[in-house]
Parts: C-alpha cells; structure tokens; sequence
C-alpha cells in the first residue's frame, strides 16, 4: 500500500468556500448568446477584482459558475453580497429579461486543495447551497452561520435543516440578507428551540397548506398563492376555528412533506392542499381536505370556471372546510365571511401580485408592492383592500426609515387605512394599520380600539396579535400583551423575530431580566437584540456582559441616539421609557 503522508499530491486546509452560479444562464445564452457572453465576462472581472479586495481567490469560473476561496467565513459572506451588488449595478442598463442574476452558497470546513483547485464534501455542500438559493441572495451552512452573527450586520433567516443533493445529512441552513431591515418581520425557524410539543387547541383545527400552481410558468405562481392567502383569510375570520398563519403555512411551499406530517409539525388536524391552473379566461382549482389522524381524504373538489368566479371559488373552499370540520358559525362572522370584490377583476390581479413582494419585507419589495397596489387603486379607487394594503407599506417604509418623507408617511398611512375602513367595515387589515399608526402618534386609546376591531373580525391573524400585543405593553398592560404574543406564537409557530422583541419589551417593562435575556438570545439576528439584552444585563448587575452587548450594538448602530430614540419610544407611561433609558445609560450607553 502506498504511503501518502510522505509527498501528498495535495493538502488539507481549513477554507470558507464560495460557489456562485447564473440564474436561467441558459434560456439567457438561448436568447442573445453574443450579448450574454460579452456581459457576463465584464461582470466576472469586475467580480474578480472583487474577490481579491476580499482577500479571497477565485479557483475557477465554469461557464456561468465561480468557484471561490477564503480564509474566514467573514470574507466570504461579505463578498457574497457584494457579488449580489454589482452583478445589480450592471444590470441597471439591462431590461428585465436579459439581466444576470446569481445565487451563491458559501460552506466552512476542511478542504483538500492540489495545483488543480480545491476538492471534498465541503466544497460539494458550497455547490449545493448555490442551487437551492434564491436568486439574489446568499445561503450558507449553520457552521458559516456561527461564526458571522455577531460580527456581520446582516439580516438571517432560518431554513431549518435542508436535504442537498448527494450530500448525506441534512444542512441546517439560513439565507443572508444584505439589508438587516425588515428581517426581524420575515418568518423563520429557530434552530436552539426546543421543539415543543404542539397540543391541539380544543376548536377544530386546520393549515392551508401553499396550492401548487400548475401553469408551467414559475412566474406565474402569485396567483396560487394569492389563492391561498385567501382562502387563509376567508377561515381566519371564524373564532371557532384554528388556522395557521399564512406564513408558517407557506414554509411547506418549499418542501414535499406527507400531510400527515406536516399536520403534526404544525400542531393541527386538518390539512388542506390544492392546485391552480391559470389559462387566459379560466381557472382550474383542485382542492382536498385531509383529517390527519385518520389519513383519510373527508372532503375533495375541482372547479372549472370562468376567471371572474375566482371569489365565488374562494367562498364555497371556505364553506366546505367549515362545514367538513363542524365549525360552530355565529350569525355575523357568515354575513362578513366573503370578500367585497372589485369593480374591475385587474384591481385584484394586482394585490395579489403585490402580496408576492410585501411578505419578503425588503426595501425594494415593499417598494414594488406600493407600485402594484396602487395600480389596484387606480382600476379601482373604493378598493378598500388597495388602500390598506398602501396603508401597509407606508407604516413599513416609516418603521424602517425607508420613506423619502419618514415625517409624514404615518400621517400618509392613517389617510389610507381610514379610507380603508370606510369603505369596508369588515376588513380587519385596514383597522390593524390604523392601530399601528395611532401607537406611533402615541394615540393609545385609539390604538388599542382599532386593534381590538381588527381582531374581533379576524381572530387568527398572528401578526396582528402580536402587534396589538406591543400596543398593549407599551400602553402599560403587559401581562395581556405577553398571553397574546404567547397566542400569535402559537397560530405562526415559524414566527420572525419581532415577535421575540415584542416579548422581551414586556417582560422588561415587568423587571422580568432573567426572561429578557432568554427570550432575546432566540432571535435569529442578535444585533437586533442587543440594545434591550444590554439593558437587561445591567440592571442584573451583570456589567460585563452588559458593556460587551453595548459595544457590538454600537459596531452595528453607529448612528444610534439614544435620546431621539426615547422621544420616538410611544410609552403611554413616561416611568417605562426612562426605566429603559435607565438599563442602557447603566450599560455604558
């Protein structure tokens, strides 16, 4: 046998590895083969460049692929992102069908490098985070993850543990987001929770699961999705009926799981799936209900309409899942159960197409959406949907700082949501964006009103839970708002991270620390966290700690004020802002 520790033909070394691919290369090749080549060619020297500026190296380019190497998982999630923005910048003079877009994935780990590049699993796990990117962003392993939390202000989401093509185990993964803003709203699994034991509720319980869109277009699929948000919306409204949140239902878009399975993930009984079929004037909709203890089908049916029976569909899905789980209806939540549609069916083609980029809660998509809403407003001006879903991308744009006029986008906002509910008295969205801005104009009583109005037309709705969750801390009454959070918890078991942070601002206004600290250390982006854990530290006496929260906050809020900070803080008691403002000028700041 021969003895390769003497003169190996290669090396072992510890390498954070980059693979990034071109999104569609071939369809664009396909189209402008000469154009393609010349721009892609520009756009991997500029990228090169890049690399080296990153201190990594780029160990080869297959085609439309770049194999990269770096010596911290620091350099390499950073470069991954930077690769997202300038292959963005060159596409600027691109119409939308020709631009170049890439998906990277970036894996830590030992490797083996010889003078024909670097080889081994980890290499192959990098090659497969790339595929199951979205494009556009950066997905890497849990090991990457470890090491870039707390240095690298960007935002994470967690995808739970992913099956990758010849790779043996599962890859716990999360998908970075250049932009921190707007993450902690994005749902997300969380990889050091204990999976809890989901007990049913004593009502009937059920998950729409996402409907597969059969249309052969993948761009296509806002319409099965918009479907499904409706169907969601349309059981969300009866108290006597459990149903997930729209937006744990949709992390089974994703991924193949027996609904039995998913019926136990979720913590529910009732499974329903379906799928669409769009073709010019018809829709085609197949809809099932599965009981999940028995395994059995109890309800199935198809419908082959004329595109304008769309509500109708939506009304009888929702009729027989109610009347198939023997849900007890009160007299009113009947008569408010069907949407008021639009004078013009293209208004709703463009919420629902705006509802594709709202939940993805990023700058540029909030801002796509408010383009398609109001193209919704202008085929039809009494929409009441459009001016609350306008309503909702104003409140974003302020909480976020995105508005080029953040002073009056809330007073933009209450205009929307006002005329929302004027003209539609039954939709809960409309009253929960005006719960939101009357907080903010610390208009409390109006806030908690407009919220319980909110809920007591839509009870299911998590995110509205938990927003009136926070306006009930803020105006004093914590220990309401923290069984609320507790409810919103359990209706979007995938929960984003401002649930976490609506908790912890209970439990501290309670002097509850202990449960602040354990609350915060589950978010998924802990530099968002670290303002009200270094508060909570120091109140503990716990200086250490709490001086080393405040530094990273400041690493990742150099532009933090704490005193503009307090007077935005919409506190109805003044003692509770200062005992915040308290906890964090103990903590150094």
């Amino acid at each position: 046998m021969g003895d390769h520790s003497e003169n190996p033909s290669f090396r072992r070394r510890l390498g954070a590895v980059l693979f990034a691919d071109v999104v569609g290369y071939a369809r664009l090749m396909g189209n402008d083969e000469v154009d393609t080549y010349s721009a892609l060619k520009s756009l991997l020297m500029q990228l090169e460049a890049a690399c080296e500026a990153h201190d990594g190296q780029v160990i080869a380019v297959r085609g439309d692929g770049v194999l990269a190497l770096f010596e911290t998982a620091t350099d390499a999630v950073q470069f991954g992102v930077e690769l997202h923005r300038i292959a963005e910048q060159s596409n600027q003079a691109r119409p939308s069908s020709e631009k170049i877009r890439f998906r990277a994935g970036v894996h830590l780990g030992e490797i083996l490098e010889d003078d024909r590049g670097i080889h081994g699993d980890n290499v192959n796990i990098a090659a497969r985070l790339q595929e199951i990117a979205e494009p556009g962003r950066v997905f890497v392993s849990a090991v990457v993850y470890e090491q870039i939390r707390n240095r690298l202000r960007f935002g994470y989401e967690f995808l739970g543990p992913c099956a990758l093509k010849n790779i043996a185990e599962p890859v716990p993964t999360y998908c970075v987001r250049s932009e921190v803003a707007g993450v902690t709203m994005a749902p997300s699994r969380r990889p050091d929770f204990p999976k809890p034991e989901r007990v049913r509720p004593d009502i009937p319980s059920v998950a729409v699961l996402p409907f597969a869109s059969q249309s052969g277009d993948p761009s296509d699929s806002w319409f099965a999705d918009g479907l499904t948000d409706d169907i969601i919306l349309n059981l969300s409204k009866f108290k006597n009926l459990f149903v997930i949140a729209r937006n744990s239902a949709f992390f089974f878009k994703t991924q193949s799981m027996p609904p039995q399975e998913a019926a136990q993930e979720l913590g529910v009984r009732y499974i329903a799936r379906g799928s669409v079929r769009r073709a010019e004037s018809r829709v085609r909709v197949a809809v099932e209900l599965i009981d999940a203890d028995s395994g059995r089908t109890i309800w199935g049916e198809r419908y082959d309409r004329n595109i304008d029976d769309i509500f109708a569909i939506q009304d009888e899905v929702t009729d027989a899942i109610v009347a198939a789980t023997a849900v007890l209806i009160e007299t009113q939540e009947r008569k408010r159960m069907a949407q008021r549609a639009p004078s013009d069916l293209a208004a709703y083609g463009y919420v629902l197409r705006g509802q594709q980029f709202i939940f993805r809660y990023t700058r540029q998509d909030n801002q796509e959406a408010h383009g398609l809403y109001e193209r919704a407003l202008a085929c039809d001006q009494d929409y009441a949907r459009a001016s609350a879903a306008i309503s909702r991308t104003m409140n974003i744009n302020w909480r976020y700082s995105w508005a080029k006029d953040s002073e009056h986008a809330l007073d933009t906002a209450l205009g929307f949501a006002q005329r929302a509910v004027d003209l539609d008295p039954t939709d809960a969205r409309g009253f929960g964006e005006l719960g939101f801005v009357h907080l903010y104009r610390k208009e409390h009583d109006a806030s908690i009103g407009a919220y319980r109005r909110a809920l007591a037309l839509n009870p299911n709705d998590a995110d509205l839970r938990s927003d009136f969750a926070d306006a009930m801390a803020h105006s004093g009454d914590n220990e309401a708002a923290i069984e609320h959070l507790q409810q919103a918890m359990r209706l979007n078991p995938y929960f984003p991270d401002q649930y976490l942070w609506h908790l912890g601002g209970a439990y501290y206004n309670l002097k509850e620390y202990e449960a602040v600290i354990e609350t915060l250390t589950k978010m998924n982006n802990p530099t968002e966290g670290q303002r009200m854990l270094a508060a909570s530290y120091a109140q503990l006496g716990q200086m250490g700690q709490a001086q080393e929260m405040t530094r990273k906050h400041q690493e990742a809020h150099p532009n933090f004020s704490l005193e503009r900070w307090a007077k935005v803080q919409p506190d109805r008691l003044e003692e509770d802002t200062q005992h915040f403002v308290e906890g964090l000028k103990k903590a150094g700041f």
